[in-house]
């Protein structure tokens, strides 16, 4: 109890109104411009602005199937992860279209060209998800009944997060999706040499006051074994953000039901997608039934 009353009294020093700014200040996500375009690789594709929560609208490219004949079609929901912007996922989107599925790819608010926020967090990711998905609703070309979410990193996460919440998410693919965000935190910590007691340990309880969620509720880890699509883990070996033991951690969760597919790659998942571009999409095909 003495200790317990110790480290509380030392998270309030240490967390001071400077030291919050200072370390949420640290966390924010820097906003890139788009490097690309669909039409760079030599596909039409409609920007839109998407209505997201408060208010706010989210920047996309509609990517619809090349034939008519296919209509109403399967459709994926592409969302990157932190820090960068729907261009990022252009090399996963190529093989998706070729395939014959319809694509929507998001800027999350505060990234690319979306929206800007007071803080972005994985369940504001999930929320952008869940906007984008009821826009595919709206879409008579769509067939809602065969929607999937593909996220890399965080944008994983939250994938997970959003189908764990629905019904009508059929299939998820998960790039290099963390197990817990805490443990997250600490490796990120540890890496700037921030103690993690009592600083770190205050961190993560403020966090989970600002974004108002345990993240013990809305890690992966504990999300992945609520849902009832079929879902493929997508992990690079050598992945030195988000270690592969946890792609490991999140197919036992699973119980086993959730496909592991371990590619030779770091974290950045773009030039290792054209490798196992058939796993995935075979993967989506068959749970799509393209």
């Amino acid at each position: 109890m003495k200790r317990g009353a110790a480290a509380f009294v030392a998270a309030r020093w240490a967390l001071s109104s400077a030291a919050r700014s200072r370390l949420l200040h640290g966390f924010a996500a820097p906003r890139r411009p788009h490097h690309q375009t669909p039409g760079d690789f030599g596909l039409t594709a409609c920007p839109l602005r998407i209505p997201a929560t408060g208010g706010k609208t989210l920047f996309a490219w509609w990517v619809p199937t090349a034939s008519r004949a296919a209509l109403p079609s399967a459709a994926v929901l592409v969302i990157h992860g932190w820090g960068v912007n729907s261009a990022m996922m252009l090399p996963a989107m190529l093989p998706l279209h070729a395939a014959g599925l319809a694509v929507l790819m998001i800027d999350a608010r505060c990234h690319g060209a979306s929206d800007e926020e007071d803080f972005m967090s994985m369940p504001r990711f999930a929320e952008d998800i869940a906007s984008g998905l009821d826009w595919l609703h709206q879409r008579p070309e769509v067939d809602a009944t065969r929607l999937a979410v593909l996220g890399h990193s965080v944008g994983a996460a939250a994938a997970l997060l959003c189908a764990a919440r629905r019904r009508d998410v059929a299939a998820v693919v998960s790039l290099s999706a963390f197990a817990h965000p805490t443990a997250l935190m600490r490796r990120m910590l540890t890496g700037r040499r921030v103690p993690w007691m009592p600083l770190g340990w205050a961190l993560t309880r403020y966090v989970q006051h600002v974004i108002g969620a345990r993240l013990d509720d809305i890690a992966p880890v504990t999300t992945l074994p609520a849902l009832i699509c079929p879902v493929l883990l997508v992990h690079g070996v050598d992945d030195e953000v988000v270690p592969y033991a946890d792609a490991l951690r999140l197919q036992a969760a699973s119980g086993g039901r959730a496909e592991l597919l371990p590619v030779d790659a770091g974290h950045d998942l773009s030039d290792a997608v054209g490798s196992c571009a058939g796993r995935i999409v075979g993967f989506l095909t068959r749970t799509l039934h393209v």
